[in-house]
């Protein structure tokens, strides 16, 4: 069967924000990779259920959500260096502040209830509204808006944010910027 040139491109675009959302359920990049591989093939599989004139992302984002939930209730009872002193012994180290806040807000990520976390990366990161972040869990807005601000409110208690201007560069680079640091 042939697929509408719309649909294709719909689907296409959807890979980036799939592989991001992906990354960010799993923590591994090849786990993320092959959870989008399989949410594209279900998605194929079953492309006569996707009702045309809805949102293709939102639909795509319930296949990998549920696909992630089904393979983590498998892996639950798994145990896989459950404290992670291995996981750690493979790790190198940044050398940029950057890459040190980036691993920083990772970590604080990942101490979210997976609830918060999800609806963060939806909203937050993703660019779905309330109202299709909200589809895509199978909860009310009201929900996800609660969610979404209890899992800001953590992070800034995890990541011992005060206020905002302690986001962007610190104190010395904001000098170099403003021409002070001459």
């Amino acid at each position: 069967m042939a697929m509408d040139e719309s649909v294709r491109k719909a689907v296409l675009g959807a890979v980036p924000s799939l592989r991001a959302f992906a990354i960010s359920l799993c923590g591994n990049v090849d786990r993320a990779d092959d959870l989008v591989q399989e949410t594209l093939l279900r998605a194929l599989a079953n492309i006569d259920s996707f009702q045309p004139g809805t949102n293709m992302s939102a639909w795509l984002f319930t296949i990998l959500r549920n696909h992630f939930r089904s393979e983590y209730r498998k892996r639950r009872r798994e145990v896989e260096d459950s404290e992670g002193h291995y996981a750690e012994t493979l790790k190198t180290q940044p050398e940029q502040h950057g890459q040190v806040e980036l691993r920083e807000f990772r970590d604080a990520l990942s101490h979210l209830p997976p609830d918060q976390r999800e609806a963060l990366i939806l909203v937050g990161a993703s660019g779905f509204s309330y109202e299709e972040a909200a589809h895509i869990c199978g909860c009310a807005v009201g929900t996800i808006k609660s969610r979404v601000n209890r899992a800001r409110t953590r992070l800034a208690e995890i990541l011992s944010i005060n206020s905002a201007d302690e986001f962007g560069p610190d104190e010395q680079t904001r000098a170099v910027l403003a021409g002070g640091g001459e």
